[in-house]
Parts: structure tokens; sequence; C-alpha cells
């Protein structure tokens, strides 16, 4: 069964968060990411997204792996957008499933935070001045696109 997803359409958590129903877990937590108006003080119009799916695939289902084993989660799933999203629009979408609260929050944590550090997805921002920049690209595998 796999785990980790890229999406080029718009995240339904609803439908992501129905597949981690279980009888057996005490806890569900999830975690969403939404592209915000403004980064470092500059406002921000959209972002890009964009991704090596091959490798960005293998590598998200290989930190989900490392969840299960690490917090003896019962369930997880992580889809993540690529392509170009408004502000507002949810980038990505965490949801965990564990007997005791816990092990849920911590394995959510480690794996938005271990796919923002080693997932090769890249954001490039859309600045209101007409700029453009790519981030997060300094921690990923490859280099952007």
């Amino acid at each position: 069964m796999e785990h980790f997803f890229l999406s080029s359409v718009p995240i339904d958590a609803s439908a992501s968060g129905s597949i981690l129903v279980d009888d057996g877990a005490g806890a569900y937590v999830t975690f969403e990411g939404w592209v915000r108006d403004k980064n470092e003080d500059r406002p921000v119009e959209f972002l890009e997204y964009e991704a090596y799916w091959p490798l960005a695939q293998k590598e998200g289902e290989r930190i989900v792996q490392e969840a299960f084993e690490r917090f003896g989660i019962r369930g997880a799933r992580c889809v993540h957008r690529v392509g170009k999203l408004q502000l507002g629009d949810m980038a990505v979408w965490v949801g965990v499933t564990a007997e005791h609260r816990d092990a849920a929050f911590n394995a959510c944590r480690y794996i938005i935070d271990q796919t923002k550090a080693r997932v090769p997805i890249w954001k490039r921002e859309h600045f209101a001045d007409g700029t453009k920049s790519w981030t997060n690209a300094k921690n990923n595998l490859v280099s952007p696109p």
C-alpha cells in the first residue's frame, strides 16, 4: 500500500483522512500546509511546486515507512501538491493514526519535517513586485529543474 502521493489537483483532506479510519486507533492527527500571502515580509501572489516524481515518490514513501517503524503508528498518508497554487490553496496534507496521541503527533511532525528536508520538491514563489525565487532547494537531493 502506498502512503506518499504527489498530486496535480487540489488535495481532498476528507477523502485522504477517510482512508485512515481504524477502530484500533485512539488518535488521529493531521497537518495542512497552505499557501500564505507573504514570505519574509514580501507579498506573494502565487506559488509553483515542481518535483522529480520518481525520486520524490520513493523518498516520500521511505519517510512514511520510517515513521511507522519509529513511532509504532497504525496508519499514515502524505499528499503534496505540484503545479501552480493560489493563496489559501493546500500545498501539503499529512494524516496519522495511532493507538495514542503522542505517537500520532510525533509521527505527523516527523513526516512533514522530513518531507520538507529530503523529498525533491521545489517551491518557486512569485512575488507581487514581479520577481520570483526558488526556496527550500538547498536541502533537497538534487537541484531544481
